[in-house]
């Protein structure tokens, strides 16, 4: 009878104990959150100012909130982004 020997069990790998590092913390994703509620709100107030009758002109498109405020909360919501992206995170 021929005995066969069991070969040793394969070494468990050693678990690492270091932390997941993210690329961003924890405040630069918040900052984020308000760059998009930023952006989202620029083109929530864009909407709008149309007619129901396409021969009936509406001079409603034409206001501040539309030209001017919507534009600038979109630009300023991509600078707070831009931001949030360079901001070194707190170690």
């Amino acid at each position: 009878m021929v005995k066969v020997e069991k070969s040793p069990a394969p070494a468990q790998k050693k678990k690492d104990d270091r932390p997941l590092d993210f690329a961003f913390g924890k405040e630069n994703y918040i900052i984020m959150l308000i760059g998009l509620g930023l952006i989202a709100l620029g083109f929530i107030l864009m909407v709008g100012g149309g007619s129901s009758d396409p021969k009936v002109f509406n001079e409603e498109i034409f206001n501040f909130q539309r030209i001017t405020l919507a534009p600038i909360l979109i630009l300023a919501g991509f600078v707070v982004e831009l931001y949030a992206i360079m901001k070194k995170p707190r170690d």
